[in-house]
């Protein structure tokens, strides 16, 4: 009767912290294992194949464990004692080989995905939309150069379609975010950084930095709204519209320390602002404003 105790409550443990699991995140929105994008889905999928890797060597590991915990404790006289014991070579050969193999096979995994989820790596899909990121202290800005508009906190993008991410920093260093389609880039001042991704459902995701930056670290998110390409063209139209002009005088504004959330639309003033900001950490470019 004791070793049916002793071997049912590992087990019903065990499904009580799965259980227990479940129920906390029953409901829950997990962005990185709820991908709805390229490159994130490709991403899942590694993370899964490495987590089921690890579990080959863990699982039997820890099960092992408690086993012998069980089995040659101190007060159990049944259990067999051979001090003389000394090696077993399949033994040896299975619990070295087998973690050697997994690491050769993630080795293998890990180069291949290096360059295939490279994020300067173009998107297969047409011509990639155009998108300039500038991180500020403590918001986003996004330009738009081919539709000549800009957003603040807010990123409208299409749906199956390519985005060429170029990202600086007019601020301390960011990581640039969104869980829900893909890779983390950092932004950097005097830096253009690149990313690709492209979304592929239509919806609402949340990006973030994730560097800690100062004061306004935790509220430096933003919306992405992704959304059908007529969609997308009318939203253009009705940006290039707005009252709101992104001036230099309203970019050296913007560009103030400020833990703001406000979503704005601008029409871009000056197709060379990006170029500006990047430059101007780079000790050879411009003190006065760029031309238009």
């Amino acid at each position: 009767m004791k070793r049916v105790v002793r071997t049912v409550i590992p087990v019903v443990v065990a499904v009580g912290l799965v259980w227990l699991f479940a129920f906390l995140v029953n409901g829950k929105s997990i962005p990185v294992l709820q991908p709805t994008g390229e490159v994130a889905t490709h991403q899942l999928n590694l993370l899964m194949f490495a987590l089921f890797l690890s579990s080959l060597v863990v699982v039997p590991v820890f099960t092992m464990l408690i086993f012998f915990s069980i089995r040659y404790r101190a007060g159990n006289k049944k259990a067999v004692y051979r001090p003389e014991w000394a090696e077993n070579k399949w033994l040896e050969g299975l619990w070295w080989g087998i973690p050697i193999l997994i690491i050769g096979i993630l080795g293998v995994i890990t180069y291949q995905t290096s360059h295939s989820l490279d994020p300067y790596k173009p998107l297969a899909g047409g011509k990639a939309l155009e998108v300039q990121v500038v991180a500020l202290r403590w918001k986003w800005l996004f330009i738009y150069p081919e539709q000549q508009v800009a957003t603040l906190n807010h990123l409208p993008i299409p749906v199956n379609k390519p985005v060429h991410f170029t990202m600086t920093s007019d601020a301390p260093m960011n990581a640039f975010w969104i869980p829900s389609l893909g890779s983390q880039v950092y932004a950097m001042s005097g830096m253009a950084s690149q990313l690709n991704l492209k979304a592929a459902k239509v919806g609402e995701y949340t990006g973030y930095t994730t560097n800690i930056n100062g004061e306004g670290y935790a509220k430096m998110t933003f919306k992405t709204t992704v959304m059908n390409q007529p969609e997308f063209e009318q939203w253009a139209e009705a940006a290039a519209k707005s009252p709101d002009s992104l001036t230099m005088g309203a970019y050296h504004t913007l560009a103030e320390p400020a833990s703001d959330q406000t979503e704005k639309t601008y029409r871009l003033a000056n197709k060379k602002l990006f170029e500006y900001i990047t430059q101007k950490y780079g000790g050879h470019s411009m003190h006065g404003e760029p031309a238009v």
